[in-house]
Protein backbone atom coordinates (compact mmCIF):
# COMPACT_ATOMS: atom_id res chain seq x y z
CA UNK A 1 0.00 0.00 0.00
CA UNK A 2 1.20 3.51 -0.82
CA UNK A 3 2.62 5.27 2.25
CA UNK A 4 0.26 8.23 1.93
CA UNK A 5 -2.75 5.93 1.61
CA UNK A 6 -1.63 3.93 4.65
CA UNK A 7 -0.97 7.00 6.80
CA UNK A 8 -4.30 8.59 5.87
CA UNK A 9 -6.25 5.38 6.43
CA UNK A 10 -4.64 4.85 9.85
CA UNK A 11 -5.41 8.42 10.90
CA UNK A 12 -9.04 8.16 9.80
CA UNK A 13 -9.44 4.80 11.50
CA UNK A 14 -8.13 6.26 14.75
CA UNK A 15 -11.06 8.72 14.68
CA UNK A 16 -13.74 6.30 13.52
CA UNK A 17 -15.48 6.17 16.90
CA UNK A 18 -15.73 9.94 17.44
CA UNK A 19 -19.23 11.28 18.00
CA UNK A 20 -21.46 13.17 17.31
CA UNK A 21 -21.72 12.71 13.56
CA UNK A 22 -21.10 16.37 12.76
CA UNK A 23 -17.80 16.38 14.62
CA UNK A 24 -16.76 13.10 13.02
CA UNK A 25 -17.55 14.51 9.58
CA UNK A 26 -15.44 17.60 10.30
CA UNK A 27 -12.49 15.43 11.31
CA UNK A 28 -12.83 13.00 8.43
CA UNK A 29 -13.13 15.76 5.84
CA UNK A 30 -10.02 17.43 7.20
CA UNK A 31 -7.99 14.23 6.95
CA UNK A 32 -9.37 13.42 3.50
CA UNK A 33 -7.94 16.71 2.20
CA UNK A 34 -4.72 16.73 4.22
CA UNK A 35 -1.23 16.28 2.82
CA UNK A 36 -0.21 13.45 5.14
CA UNK A 37 3.48 14.26 4.78
CA UNK A 38 4.43 13.99 8.49
CA UNK A 39 2.80 10.57 8.72
CA UNK A 40 4.56 9.45 5.55
CA UNK A 41 7.92 10.64 6.89
CA UNK A 42 7.44 8.43 9.94
CA UNK A 43 6.83 5.43 7.67
CA UNK A 44 9.74 6.30 5.38
CA UNK A 45 12.02 6.54 8.42
CA UNK A 46 10.97 3.14 9.73
CA UNK A 47 11.47 1.47 6.36
CA UNK A 48 14.85 3.18 5.89
CA UNK A 49 16.10 1.56 9.08
CA UNK A 50 14.41 -1.81 8.56
CA UNK A 51 13.36 -2.53 4.97
CA UNK A 52 11.67 -5.77 6.06
CA UNK A 53 9.29 -4.15 8.57
CA UNK A 54 5.56 -4.59 8.08
CA UNK A 55 4.42 -0.97 8.01
CA UNK A 56 0.88 -1.96 8.96
CA UNK A 57 2.22 -2.80 12.42
CA UNK A 58 3.61 0.73 12.92
CA UNK A 59 0.95 2.73 11.08
CA UNK A 60 -0.52 3.93 14.38
CA UNK A 61 2.68 5.88 15.00
CA UNK A 62 2.35 7.61 11.66
CA UNK A 63 -1.28 8.36 12.44
CA UNK A 64 -0.34 9.79 15.84
CA UNK A 65 2.17 12.18 14.29
CA UNK A 66 -0.31 13.23 11.62
CA UNK A 67 -3.17 13.83 14.05
CA UNK A 68 -1.07 15.96 16.37
CA UNK A 69 0.07 18.05 13.43
CA UNK A 70 -3.43 18.51 12.03
CA UNK A 71 -4.75 19.53 15.44
CA UNK A 72 -2.01 22.06 16.09
CA UNK A 73 -2.18 23.43 12.56
CA UNK A 74 -5.92 24.00 12.98
CA UNK A 75 -5.33 25.60 16.37
CA UNK A 76 -2.77 27.93 14.82
CA UNK A 77 -5.18 28.92 12.08
CA UNK A 78 -8.00 29.60 14.54
CA UNK A 79 -5.72 31.64 16.79
CA UNK A 80 -4.67 33.84 13.90
CA UNK A 81 -8.07 34.26 12.27
CA UNK A 82 -10.10 34.54 15.51
CA UNK A 83 -13.37 33.52 13.80
CA UNK A 84 -15.42 34.27 16.92
CA UNK A 85 -14.58 37.95 16.54
CA UNK A 86 -16.06 38.16 13.04
CA UNK A 87 -19.06 35.80 13.13
CA UNK A 88 -22.37 37.44 12.27
CA UNK A 89 -24.74 34.49 12.69
CA UNK A 90 -25.26 31.74 15.22
CA UNK A 91 -24.38 29.17 12.56
CA UNK A 92 -20.95 30.70 11.97
CA UNK A 93 -20.30 30.78 15.70
CA UNK A 94 -21.21 27.10 16.03
CA UNK A 95 -18.92 26.20 13.11
CA UNK A 96 -16.02 27.93 14.85
CA UNK A 97 -16.81 26.01 18.04
CA UNK A 98 -16.82 22.72 16.10
CA UNK A 99 -13.42 23.55 14.63
CA UNK A 100 -11.79 24.22 18.00
CA UNK A 101 -13.31 21.00 19.36
CA UNK A 102 -11.96 19.18 16.30
CA UNK A 103 -8.48 20.57 17.00
CA UNK A 104 -8.64 19.29 20.59
CA UNK A 105 -9.78 15.84 19.48
CA UNK A 106 -7.05 15.57 16.84
CA UNK A 107 -4.27 16.38 19.30
CA UNK A 108 -5.64 14.22 22.11
CA UNK A 109 -6.15 11.21 19.85
CA UNK A 110 -2.66 11.67 18.43
CA UNK A 111 -1.29 11.63 21.97
CA UNK A 112 -3.25 8.48 22.68
CA UNK A 113 -1.62 6.68 19.75
CA UNK A 114 1.90 7.69 20.83
CA UNK A 115 1.42 7.52 24.58
CA UNK A 116 2.95 4.06 25.05
CA UNK A 117 5.77 4.51 22.57
CA UNK A 118 9.24 5.95 22.91
CA UNK A 119 8.00 8.97 20.95
CA UNK A 120 5.63 10.05 23.74
CA UNK A 121 8.00 12.56 25.33
CA UNK A 122 8.78 14.09 21.95
CA UNK A 123 5.05 14.50 21.31
CA UNK A 124 4.68 16.38 24.60
CA UNK A 125 7.59 18.61 23.60
CA UNK A 126 5.93 19.48 20.29
CA UNK A 127 2.74 20.66 21.97
CA UNK A 128 4.59 22.50 24.73
CA UNK A 129 6.85 24.29 22.24
CA UNK A 130 3.85 25.16 20.07
CA UNK A 131 2.18 26.87 23.03
CA UNK A 132 5.35 28.78 23.85
CA UNK A 133 5.84 29.92 20.24
CA UNK A 134 2.27 31.11 19.87
CA UNK A 135 2.59 33.05 23.11
CA UNK A 136 5.83 34.68 21.98
CA UNK A 137 4.17 35.51 18.66
CA UNK A 138 1.93 38.03 20.43
CA UNK A 139 4.89 40.28 21.23
CA UNK A 140 5.30 43.36 19.08
CA UNK A 141 8.92 42.50 18.19
CA UNK A 142 8.22 38.83 17.43
CA UNK A 143 9.23 37.17 14.17
CA UNK A 144 5.78 35.69 13.58
CA UNK A 145 6.70 33.76 10.43
CA UNK A 146 9.70 32.08 12.07
CA UNK A 147 7.71 31.15 15.15
CA UNK A 148 4.92 29.68 13.04
CA UNK A 149 7.41 27.65 10.98
CA UNK A 150 8.64 25.95 14.12
CA UNK A 151 5.55 23.75 14.12
CA UNK A 152 6.45 22.11 10.81
CA UNK A 153 10.06 21.60 11.93
CA UNK A 154 9.03 20.17 15.29
CA UNK A 155 6.55 17.78 13.69
CA UNK A 156 9.13 16.49 11.20
CA UNK A 157 11.41 15.87 14.17
CA UNK A 158 8.61 13.96 15.86
CA UNK A 159 8.06 11.94 12.69
CA UNK A 160 11.65 10.68 12.51
CA UNK A 161 11.62 9.93 16.25
CA UNK A 162 8.40 7.94 15.86
CA UNK A 163 9.91 6.13 12.88
CA UNK A 164 13.23 5.24 14.47
CA UNK A 165 11.76 4.12 17.79
CA UNK A 166 9.37 1.83 15.91
CA UNK A 167 12.35 -0.42 15.20
CA UNK A 168 14.01 0.07 18.60
CA UNK A 169 16.31 2.77 17.31
CA UNK A 170 17.12 6.25 18.55
CA UNK A 171 17.24 9.35 16.38
CA UNK A 172 20.72 10.93 16.51
CA UNK A 173 21.08 14.70 16.54
CA UNK A 174 22.20 14.78 12.90
CA UNK A 175 18.99 13.06 11.86
CA UNK A 176 16.88 15.48 13.88
CA UNK A 177 18.70 18.39 12.26
CA UNK A 178 18.07 16.87 8.83
CA UNK A 179 14.36 16.60 9.62
CA UNK A 180 14.22 20.26 10.61
CA UNK A 181 16.06 21.22 7.43
CA UNK A 182 13.53 19.27 5.36
CA UNK A 183 10.72 21.32 6.89
CA UNK A 184 12.47 24.68 6.61
CA UNK A 185 10.94 25.69 3.27
CA UNK A 186 7.32 25.02 4.17
CA UNK A 187 5.20 27.84 5.55
CA UNK A 188 1.74 27.18 6.92
CA UNK A 189 1.60 23.54 5.90
CA UNK A 190 3.21 20.77 3.89
CA UNK A 191 2.80 19.91 0.23
CA UNK A 192 1.98 16.28 -0.63
CA UNK A 193 4.62 13.80 0.47
CA UNK A 194 5.71 13.17 -3.12
CA UNK A 195 6.76 16.81 -3.39
CA UNK A 196 8.24 17.25 0.07
CA UNK A 197 10.18 13.99 0.29
CA UNK A 198 12.54 13.05 -2.50
CA UNK A 199 13.58 9.55 -3.55
CA UNK A 200 16.83 10.07 -1.66
CA UNK A 201 15.16 10.88 1.66
CA UNK A 202 15.22 7.28 2.91
CA UNK A 203 18.87 6.84 1.96
CA UNK A 204 19.79 10.02 3.78
CA UNK A 205 17.87 8.94 6.88
CA UNK A 206 19.62 5.55 6.85
CA UNK A 207 23.03 7.14 6.46
CA UNK A 208 22.48 9.61 9.28
CA UNK A 209 21.23 6.80 11.51
CA UNK A 210 24.33 4.72 10.87
CA UNK A 211 22.33 2.01 9.10
CA UNK A 212 22.00 0.88 5.50
CA UNK A 213 18.77 0.37 3.62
Amino acid sequence: MDDAVLARAAAREALSDVEPARLHAELDDRLADAAVTPGVLALVTTRALDPTVDLDTVSDRAAGVQLIYEGLRLTRSLAHEEPWATTTTEGEDIEADVEILAADVLVSRGFYLLARTDAAAAAVDVVRDFGRDQTLREREDADAEALDRNLEADVFELAVIAGTTAVDGAAPEDLLAYARDLAADFDGGFPPAGQALSEGTADRIAALSGDSA
